[in-house]
């Protein structure tokens, strides 16, 4: 076959594609209701998006299924003109954001299923096909385009986001909420609108990805990932890295509060505890002496690991997050917490320390100094009565958060 023939042939091709592509689409003049929609935010696209929907008008000639092209538009350029040019359905958030841009667009999807992804050329839509099987065999709620198990381009994602960001957002994120996924940040998605019902979502910036995984986690929703090739983006780039990667940090531990309260509290306190027992035996070891110096210090550990296990026990009861505490200690005062429970317990141990010290005082007005006991033990009592007075007033928020919520 010549060069002239075997190119006549392969446009040919690509015309028998694209007529039926737009056999398949679902345009807003339609009456059809599509099977799948596809979702894209833009924020000034206009150098990627006409290149996105022609990728996508490519998996709709594979899976010859109705569908739609959501374009959920905050451009000042040609971005949205482009995108109706090309038979998709324009729609304008009526506030800024990321996440809400997808929000706003999800409301407005008509499909069983929906496909989300970048409109920067990033993300290979031809691939949507692959992401979509799982998900309509009933094998996932929602398949995830992995770009770490997969192919990155050459200039497609910065080293500092490819070996350290995505890595360690991602680490948290199963450790946090038990995703087991390898690329938690991966934009390019498919899922049901059933699962997609299920998840609670609110935020409205970037940190909208992580959302999406923790709900899907929190609702024991099933997720599967595909190997992708990640593509160099078209366009200015919008992410802000350390700004961006700390909405998704600071959003993962607030919703976690095991994680950001629970267990540091029960490393300081043990830690303090065992500190405090030493010195008060006065025990040797390694040729370090416990006494009073690392009394002082077992007692500020304590006493902050206290202050902040409290803050859980509060969390727990004004906030609502994702993935609620779920300690023993914490369930069972949540639960079981009544105002004079707590703030008996924190009045007998402020009593009984102050009882001590009061004793000592004593000792100290009518026989002198050297009368006086063991300086860890007075510290001791000090900080047994620190924590009761703590326990007193922290019972009391803790009632008042109960009665106002």
């Amino acid at each position: 076959m010549t060069i002239q023939a075997n190119q006549a042939n392969q446009a040919s091709q690509r015309g028998i594609a694209s007529e039926t592509a737009e056999e398949f689409l679902v345009t807003p003049e339609s009456e059809v209701e599509p099977v799948l929609s596809v979702v894209m935010p833009t924020l000034n696209e206009e150098q990627g998006i006409v290149e996105c929907i022609d990728r996508i008008k490519t998996a709709i000639t594979e899976l010859r299924v109705p569908t739609e092209i959501v374009v959920s538009d905050s451009s000042t350029d040609r971005t949205p003109d482009l995108a109706r040019e090309r038979g998709a359905t324009v729609v304008t958030p009526d506030e800024p954001g990321y996440g809400y841009a997808y929000r706003y667009a999800f409301d407005k999807a008509r499909g069983e299923y929906i496909a989300m992804g970048d409109a920067d050329t990033t993300y290979d839509f031809e691939m949507i096909p692959r992401l979509l099987d799982p998900v309509r065999n009933g094998d996932a709620d929602i398949c995830m385009g992995s770009r770490l198990e997969g192919e990155i381009r050459d200039g497609s994602m910065p080293p500092l986001h490819k070996y350290v960001g995505n890595p360690l957002l991602t680490r948290f994120l199963n450790t946090f909420y038990g995703a087991g996924v390898s690329d938690a940040h991966s934009g390019f998605r498919v899922f049901t609108k059933d699962a997609l019902e299920t998840l609670e979502l609110e935020t409205t910036g970037m940190e909208f990805a992580s959302e999406m995984i923790m709900e899907a986690g929190a609702n024991d929703l099933t997720i599967e990932e595909v190997p992708i090739v990640y593509h160099e983006r078209e366009g200015e780039e919008t992410l802000d890295s350390f700004s961006d990667g700390w909405r998704h940090v600071r959003f993962m531990l607030v919703n976690a509060p095991d994680y950001l309260f629970s267990y540091p509290a029960l490393l300081l306190v043990s830690l303090g505890a065992v500190l405090m027992s030493l010195s008060v035996a006065q025990v040797s070891a390694g040729g370090i002496n416990f006494g009073i110096q690392t009394m002082v210090g077992g007692s500020l550990l304590a006493i902050v690991g206290y202050q902040i296990w409290t803050l859980a026990l509060f969390s727990s009861i004004a906030a609502d997050p994702i993935n609620e505490p779920d300690g023993v200690l914490v369930r069972m005062v949540r639960e079981q917490f009544q105002l004079e429970h707590g703030a008996s317990i924190g009045i007998i141990a402020t009593v009984i320390g102050v009882l001590y010290l009061g004793t000592v005082f004593g000792q100290w007005l009518f026989a002198g100094e050297a009368a006086l006991p063991s300086a860890t033990a007075t510290l001791l009592a000090s900080t047994v009565v620190v924590l009761g007075i703590q326990t007193v007033f922290g019972s009391f928020f803790m009632s008042m958060l109960a009665d106002s919520s």
